[in-house]
C-alpha cells in the first residue's frame, strides 16, 4: 500500500506538464504579438520623432526578454521537477541546462526581471510628460525593489554556497 501510495505522489509531477505547456501556448501567443509590434516598428520607421521608433525598438527588446524568462523557466523547472533531459541527447542540444543549478536559475529569473523593469523605467523617461511625478515616483521605487530583490538573492546564494546539478558544493 505505501509503495502504491508513494509512486501516485511522485507521478502527480506529471501534472505540470499541463502548465509547461500552457506556459509554451502562452509564449506562442506572445510571438505573434511580437511580430504585431515589429510591423507597427517597420510602420515608424519614417516617424520624425526617433523617440516613438526607439520606445517601440524597446518594447521589442522587452518581449525578447520576457519570451527567454518563460523558456528558461519551463525547460529548468521540467528538467529539475519532472523529468531530467539529457543534454548530450536532447534534441536541440540544451547544454546550457547542465550548468543551470537553482541558484543560478534564480539568479538568472531576477536579473531578466530587473532587465524588463529597466526597461520599462526607460520607456518613462522618454515619455517623462505623460506620466505624474506619483506613477514615475512608484515605477523608480518597485524598479529599485526588483534590484534590492536580485541583490538579496545573489547574497543568499553566495552565502549559502552555489551547488551544481549533482547536489556537490562548488
Amino acid at each position: 500500500m505505501q509503495d502504491m501510495l508513494d509512486k501516485t505522489i511522485v507521478a502527480t509531477r506529471y501534472v505540470l506538464a499541463v502548465f509547461f505547456l500552457g506556459l509554451g501556448v502562452g509564449l506562442a501567443l506572445y510571438a505573434l504579438r511580437f511580430l504585431w509590434k515589429l510591423g507597427q516598428l517597420a510602420g515608424a520607421i519614417l516617424e520624425p520623432d526617433e523617440s516613438v521608433f526607439l520606445i517601440a525598438l524597446l518594447h521589442l527588446v522587452d518581449s525578447a526578454l520576457i519570451g527567454s524568462l518563460i523558456v528558461m523557466l519551463v525547460v529548468s523547472s521540467w528538467d529539475s521537477l519532472v523529468s531530467r533531459l539529457d543534454a548530450e541527447t536532447a534534441p536541440n542540444r540544451v547544454s546550457w541546462l547542465a550548468k543551470l543549478d537553482p541558484g543560478n536559475l534564480k539568479i538568472k529569473l531576477a536579473t531578466a526581471i530587473v532587465a524588463i523593469s529597466s526597461i520599462h523605467l526607460l520607456q518613462i523617461f522618454m515619455r517623462v510628460g505623460s506620466y505624474n511625478d506619483r506613477d514615475i515616483a512608484w515605477s523608480m521605487a518597485l524598479h529599485g525593489l526588483f534590484i534590492a530583490a536580485a541583490l538579496a538573492l545573489a547574497i543568499m546564494d553566495r552565502l549559502h554556497g552555489s551547488e551544481d546539478s549533482t547536489g556537490e558544493k562548488k
